[in-house]
């Protein structure tokens, strides 16, 4: 019987037998490296869906979706599989009993808990994605003279919260906060990306080129000079406490299609989440945001 994702003591037991080289573990590890890999496959495919999905996009719906998904590739690669496991058995060991075979599979489909500190930023909620981002919003909306709290909303309607941000082709973050595309002068590494682009008020599908970012650090300092170097957003700078005004004018400049763009970044700055999220943090002397009658334009 295929073993449910919600069991985890199924990984610790798979560890236990990997480190007393009990032979095995080995066909069991390969077939969860297998599951793994075809995991990717079904996440990939959904990225490239065309529609909205028939019950709605939402948190709960990703989620469960990708629960679902983890234990179809578990399904799939029970049995016999789709081969992968076999292979990864002959190639990496000879004999399903071989020691190194077992420990190497082993590190392939479930890293050690110590590779942990090194892995690329997960962000779990948006109280999470809040506090990370949070000391980078403060330094450019100082630079910038905007609302930090805008900037975040900005962020957080871009990737979902973190939870949506762009991937390479290798799994790896792009690190792409804000959306930014890939124009003819960018020489770094760019990912594509099928996206809604607006025409005269009409929606299309589009393919476009995204750039990829080294850290979180990274993709703030290119934001920046976007925004200071760039003529068409001279008006999106010095708006202080009014993120009224920089929504507003980020729409005007052409940078995003969306004609609901700077409603979406309102809606976020004075709903709940965003405000729930930045509440124990430490505003600095950034002016706080203005909340005056304007705010009720974006609504």
């Amino acid at each position: 019987m295929t073993a449910a994702i919600t069991d985890f003591t199924q990984f610790s037991t798979l560890r236990a037998g990997a480190e007393k080289n009990d032979p095995e573990v080995l066909r069991e590890v390969a077939g969860q490296f297998e599951a793994l890999f075809l995991q990717t496959i079904l996440k990939n495919m959904r990225a490239s869906e065309l529609a909205d999905p028939l019950l709605g996009d939402s948190d709960q719906h990703e989620m469960y979706q990708g629960m679902m998904d983890q234990q179809l590739a578990m399904e799939m690669s029970s049995g016999r599989g789709i081969g992968l496991a076999e292979m990864l058995v002959r190639q990496l060991g000879g004999e399903p009993g071989s020691v190194s075979a077992t420990r190497e599979v082993f590190s392939l489909a479930a890293p050690p808990r110590s590779s942990v500190g090194n892995a690329e930023p997960t962000w779990a909620d948006p109280d999470a994605f809040a506090r990370d981002l949070w000391p980078h919003v403060n330094g450019v909306a100082r630079e910038l003279n905007i609302a930090p709290e805008a900037l975040l909303a900005q962020a957080a309607l871009e990737t979902g919260w973190g939870a949506h941000v762009m991937e390479r082709a290798n799994g790896e973050s792009s690190y792409n906060l804000f959306g930014i595309k890939a124009g003819r002068d960018w020489t770094g590494d760019s990912v594509a990306r099928s996206t809604l682009e607006y025409s005269g008020g009409v929606a299309r599908r589009s393919v476009e080129r995204f750039k990829v970012y080294p850290d979180v650090a990274a993709t703030f300092k290119d934001y920046v000079q976007l925004i200071k170097e760039n003529p068409r957003y001279e008006k999106v700078r010095d708006n202080g406490a009014d993120s009224v005004g920089f929504a507003n004018a980020l729409q005007e400049s052409g940078y995003a299609t969306d004609p609901a763009y700077a409603r979406k970044i309102g809606g976020l700055v004075q709903g709940k989440t965003l405000r729930a999220a930045i509440s124990g943090l430490k505003i600095e002397s950034t002016p706080s945001i203005n909340t005056d009658s304007r705010a009720a334009a974006l609504q």
